[in-house]
């Protein structure tokens, strides 16, 4: 199956609010990977102005808001740039961390679940 990518403009509310939640919804497949993970995953842009977003993993759907919670299972910090490149497929996760592109913190094994989820 051909790796679902969101438009090159999208911005990131759009992105964890909508897209993100509707392309999950219509994916089959997708969903019944995501199986039983319940988790909150916070991504904190780097650029004050992008904020942070929290999507909620449950019973194979996701749900997305514009806030940053307290206590999630995972925080990902990263720059529009990055997160872009990622999006795109141009920069795999693995190769983001690496270079310190994206940070980290919280359920490492939650974060290499992500796959599922965004690509």
């Amino acid at each position: 199956m051909a790796r679902i990518t969101p438009p090159e403009d999208i911005s990131p509310q759009e992105f964890f609010t909508r897209w993100l939640p509707a392309m999950v919804k219509e994916d089959d497949d997708r969903r019944r990977r995501l199986g039983n993970t319940e988790a909150s995953i916070v991504f904190a842009f780097t650029e004050v102005e992008h904020g942070a977003y929290t999507i909620h993993i449950r019973g194979g759907e996701v749900r997305g808001e514009a806030s940053q919670i307290e206590n999630p299972d995972l925080v990902v910090r990263v720059d529009v740039e990055t997160w872009r490149r990622l999006n795109r497929g141009d920069l795999s996760a693995p190769e983001a961390a690496l270079r310190r592109r994206v940070k980290l913190e919280g359920d490492l094994l939650l974060a290499l679940k992500l796959h599922l989820i965004l690509g």
